[in-house]
């Protein structure tokens, strides 16, 4: 190969490479660039592309942090703007991206009318509806992460308000869209169970203090939160060490929705095997305060692991043994009891560092 033919090869990766979406908030993903004054009719956005880097369709509003709304004062996460979907209305932008690649998506949502609302997220050709009945936060946002498995170089991400209100300016507020390239982890000779130290998952954004909800029933192979699956009705939140106390690392899960939630994973056993499951219990320190006790089940195994918090963070070290019964198990979290801060927002234990080892190991190394 010739030294032009070369060079030629090298830039065109470098061009590939400058083309593929980055980490963190998508182009005008916090909406603080906004439509031209002449494509504004009150707060609703007038023209298909008047949103700089984003697609409208349907009855879109433009809404600046402090927006009266009857009674009720509208504040923006992140930023001084958001944008509020209307009846069957919906924002859209392309994205370039690596085909056959893991992706999750980070939005902060809000409603503002309806008790029922919910979204449709999806990437070609995948979607997924994301229920907005139960607010975890006190401020009246939360963030929401949802995966998908990249099918092609360019995809278009539409986040779809399939509302039918008789109000057509109710709908949910959306802010601050983000994505964050994922990488399925792996079972490693220290460790059965994947991601148990959950340092792999969706982006949270630096600049909000409640977390990222991991929502219900995701399928394993694109949960936001990789090998990991949310069972039941409810969600579990994705925290991190900059704005929580973590046991382990720099991330873990909050189980903040008793027993209507349970995070799990199926791993691969040998039958009549003798199996060691530990990990580590704790609170969040933020402000969820009382008696606390953590479910976990193992095959026929289960233990329930009591934990006091104080609201200021700490953790304890549990341990479930179990004989696996089948060539996979499921193993499962859950928190046996509802808690609730004294700003009335969700709270509940944290879990971290699950270890998964044969009994027949010595030292660390499975045999």
């Amino acid at each position: 190969m010739s030294r032009y033919a070369a060079l030629f090869l090298l830039l065109c990766a470098t061009f590939q490479i400058s083309l593929a979406i980055l980490d963190g908030l998508l182009p005008n993903g916090n909406f603080e660039r906004g439509p031209k004054s002449n494509e504004l009719k009150g707060t609703e956005v007038i023209g298909k592309f008047a949103l700089p880097q984003w697609e409208i369709s349907g009855f879109v509003e433009y809404i600046e942090s402090g927006h009266k709304q009857g009674d009720m004062l509208l504040v923006v996460p992140e930023g001084a703007y958001a944008v509020r979907l209307g009846n069957e209305a919906s924002i859209k932008q392309r994205l370039h991206v690596s085909n056959g690649s893991y992706y999750a998506i980070t939005f902060s949502a809000a409603r503002t009318c309806a008790q029922a609302e919910r979204l449709n997220v999806s990437v070609t050709p995948e979607f997924g509806v994301l229920p907005m009945q139960t607010m975890y936060s006190s401020s009246g946002w939360d963030s929401y992460a949802w995966a998908f498995k990249a099918k092609f170089s360019e995809v278009d991400l539409v986040i779809h308000n399939p509302g039918v209100e008789e109000d057509p300016a109710c709908g949910p507020l959306i802010d601050s869209v983000a994505i964050r390239t994922l990488y399925p982890p792996r079972i490693t000779k220290y460790n059965l169970l994947k991601n148990g130290d959950f340092e792999e998952g969706p982006y949270l954004f630096p600049n909000t203090s409640w977390g990222v909800l991991i929502p219900p029933m995701i399928e394993d192979t694109h949960s936001p939160l990789p090998a990991w699956m949310v069972e039941s009705l409810k969600a579990v939140k994705y925290i991190d060490s900059d704005h929580y106390k973590v046991p382990k690392g720099k991330r873990a899960v909050e189980l903040v929705a008793g027993k209507e939630s349970a995070l799990a994973q199926v791993v691969r056993t040998v039958p009549g095997r003798r199996y060691s499951l530990t990990f580590l219990v704790g609170d969040a320190a933020d402000g969820c305060m009382g008696p606390m006790v953590v479910e976990a089940f193992a095959d026929h195994g289960t233990v329930k692991v009591p934990y006091e918090s104080t609201g200021t963070g700490g953790f304890k070290k549990a341990i479930l043994r179990f004989v696996a019964t089948g060539n996979r198990t499921r193993v499962v979290f859950l928190s046996t009891y509802y808690h609730m801060k004294t700003d009335g927002s969700l709270c509940g234990p944290v879990i971290d560092d699950v270890l998964l080892l044969s009994v027949r190991n010595t030292g660390r190394k499975l045999l």
